[in-house]
């Protein structure tokens, strides 16, 4: 591990200033991602700049039942708190199946969805990566591809996003606010991450300096019946082959409105926009599941590799997209 220099600023504008002074400088929240990084070479930051302690750590109500939630709330207490199990259930369901307890414990709102891949190729200083040496080459392209994209890759990264708390966010419609170095601004979560392209070395659209301070959760009433499922290849502790956060509406037998969201297919969390026009007024029958699927599906573009490619991840959507539906749909009946 390179030796760093380590500072505890006063404030989150110190913070700010001190990263952005400084073009080696990173933010440490819970160091869930981070530390293991350094361990591994992955990051060789000159300054780190601890924040979690000066971060809201409070969970804030909002008009109509829309929350307020700090970047510095733990995980745990996030998943575990009333109003989000009843208002976003889809969220809580999926702060639970991110992560060990321990690990729930110190990870944060505002950096868990920043960590980054855990590509074994990026993870791993000894073989080209161009989202850790940008030009060096993607060692994915032709090698174990079991774990990576179907949708939005390019030929300079085949990597996807691992955060479970991402794929809700962006289902529900969160907002993200940032404290950066020329003031405040607001983000739309689903505009945080960004498709690889030709520079996948940049995870989001966030600046050299930005921080995270809160995550709003809009009043959503369709939320309240929300469900996130997720499909690994262990039972805990594993990052999704494929996810899905699905939030419904549904009067009569009809679809009235629909919120889709995917994990474990992109580099970024995937809106499922396709799927979502889709449902929006059709019958809430498996036809109708299979056909938001197809459509959502259209492009995807499966990896071959040395370990088979991950072709199977377009079938294992469809069928988790219908059952997540379909469970939602039952309880809603009842």
């Amino acid at each position: 591990m390179k030796p760093f220099d380590y500072r505890s600023p006063a404030d989150p504008a110190a913070a700010v200033r001190s990263v952005a002074a400084n073009p080696a400088a990173v933010f440490l929240g819970g160091g869930t991602n981070l530390v293991d990084h350094l361990k591994l070479g992955v990051a060789a930051p000159d300054l780190v700049v601890h924040v979690a302690d000066l971060l809201p750590a409070g969970i804030e109500e909002l008009d109509g039942g829309a929350l307020r939630i700090g970047a510095g709330v733990r995980n745990s207490d996030l998943a575990a708190d009333r109003r989000v199990r009843e208002r976003f259930p889809a969220l809580s369901q999926a702060l639970l199946s991110g992560a060990s307890g321990q690990l729930r414990n110190m990870a944060t709102t505002g950096g868990n969805p920043l960590q980054r891949t855990r590509c074994v190729y990026f993870q791993d200083v000894t073989t080209a990566c161009n989202k850790r040496q940008p030009g060096s080459g993607c060692s994915a392209a032709g090698g174990w591809t079991r774990h990576h994209a179907i949708l939005g890759a390019s030929e300079h990264c085949l990597a996807v996003h691992p955060s479970d708390l991402a794929v809700a966010m962006a289902a529900l419609d969160a907002e993200v606010r940032v404290l950066g170095p020329d003031g405040e601004r607001t983000i739309p979560f689903t505009g945080l991450h960004r498709l690889p392209a030709n520079t996948p070395e940049r995870d989001t659209v966030l600046e050299h300096g930005d921080l995270i301070t809160t995550i709003d959760l809009p009043a959503l009433p369709l939320a309240r019946r929300s469900a996130y499922r997720k499909v690994r290849d262990r039972a805990s502790y594993a990052f999704a082959l494929v996810s899905v956060a699905a939030a419904v509406d549904v009067r009569d037998g009809v679809i009235a409105d629909a919120r889709v969201a995917f994990g474990g297919v992109a580099h970024v969390p995937w809106r499922a926009h396709r799927a979502e026009r889709v449902l929006r007024g059709a019958p809430a029958t498996e036809e109708t599941y299979r056909a938001a699927a197809d459509a959502e599906l259209a492009d995807a573009r499966p990896a071959e590799g040395l370990d088979g490619g991950n072709a199977f991840k377009i079938p294992l959507l469809r069928r988790t997209l219908a059952a997540t539906l379909r469970g939602l749909v039952r309880e809603d009946a009842r």
